[in-house]
């Protein structure tokens, strides 16, 4: 009898010794909610045509988050669902806080311009990494090109989002700033994606940096820059720290997933994005042309170039 059972344990212990370990760990190891799923990827990929700084030989630890590992469709839609609960809430707070005239209307404008493409990113990880996921995620700033559209022509009213949107209450102002704004984020998110870090040099720069540059020079910005009298040391510098600052977060924040790699080289070209989108915003042809166009379209083009 003691034989029996000593044969059975050593048969039982070989089969857990010879099976395959798990694919994925378990959910209480991971800081998402508990219906998330971390999967790692173990075999060879296909080619993308999306672009990313991490090596072949690191891409195995690559973990991507879904919430229906199964149904990758399905797992975008949730995810683009729960995305646009986020950022809209964001929005709707914004709105009752200029509706109730808490804060300045200028200051509330630039929290806003901080605060919603910055959280939007935030939520990348949930989504797939091809460019169905991008499309999805692309559709939460693009319902809101819509509804800048909307608002700016008259078609409907919101007087808070008007108020926490514009710089003196005029709904034909969404048509410009707000709308290059959700129109940027819209073209990063669909052409470079999460694996990409002139992503995060174009919205870092364009709502960090910016918004910072405003807040600082009407604050600080008593010394004014000798070939633009409308722009400040202060404003400059906290525009490039700002953007700077921000891009490197999520920088670390997208390595933690494996979408890509930090490294000191990369947050060196980040702070020559960063500077360089400060000096182009502080020119005079900022005057003429929106920043949120400049800033982006400067942000995008050197990191092109340094990526």
């Amino acid at each position: 009898m003691a034989t029996t059972t000593t044969t059975t344990t050593t048969t039982k212990l070989c089969s857990f010794i010879s099976s395959p370990p798990p694919t994925s760990l378990p959910l209480f190891f991971s800081p998402l909610p508990r219906f998330l799923t971390l999967r790692f990827a173990t075999g060879l990929r296909p080619r993308s045509r999306f672009p990313t700084t991490i090596d072949s030989r690191h891409r195995s630890s690559s973990l991507a988050a879904v919430m229906f590992p199964g149904n990758s469709v399905l797992s975008d839609l949730s995810a683009c669902g729960i995305t646009g609960i986020v950022a809209f809430s964001c929005l709707g707070f914004w709105g009752e806080i200029g509706k109730r005239g808490i804060f300045d209307q200028k200051l509330i404008r630039k929290l806003v311009h901080i605060n919603i493409g910055l959280v939007f990113m935030l939520c990348w990880p949930l989504f797939s990494s091809g460019i169905q996921g991008a499309l999805f995620a692309s559709l939460v700033p693009g319902l809101n090109i819509i509804r800048m559209l909307l608002l700016g022509l008259g078609v409907y009213h919101d007087e808070g989002t008007i108020k926490s949107m514009s710089r003196h209450g005029d709904r034909r102002e969404l048509l410009k700033g707000p709308l290059y704004y959700a129109l940027s984020i819209t073209v990063a998110c669909i052409f470079c994606w999460k694996t990409s870090p002139t992503a995060i040099a174009v919205i870092c720069n364009l709502c960090a940096g910016d918004g910072m540059a405003d807040i600082m020079g009407r604050r600080l910005g008593t010394e004014k820059l000798p070939y633009n009298r409308n722009k400040s040391f202060a404003g400059s510098i906290g525009m490039a720290t700002a953007g700077f600052i921000a891009s490197v977060g999520y920088m670390y924040y997208f390595a933690s997933f494996g979408y890509i790699e930090d490294s000191g080289g990369m947050i060196l070209r980040f702070a020559i994005i960063s500077i360089a989108s400060a000096l182009v915003e502080s020119l005079p042809i900022s005057t003429d042309i929106d920043d949120n166009l400049t800033i982006s379209l400067t942000s995008a083009l050197v990191g092109i170039l340094l990526f």
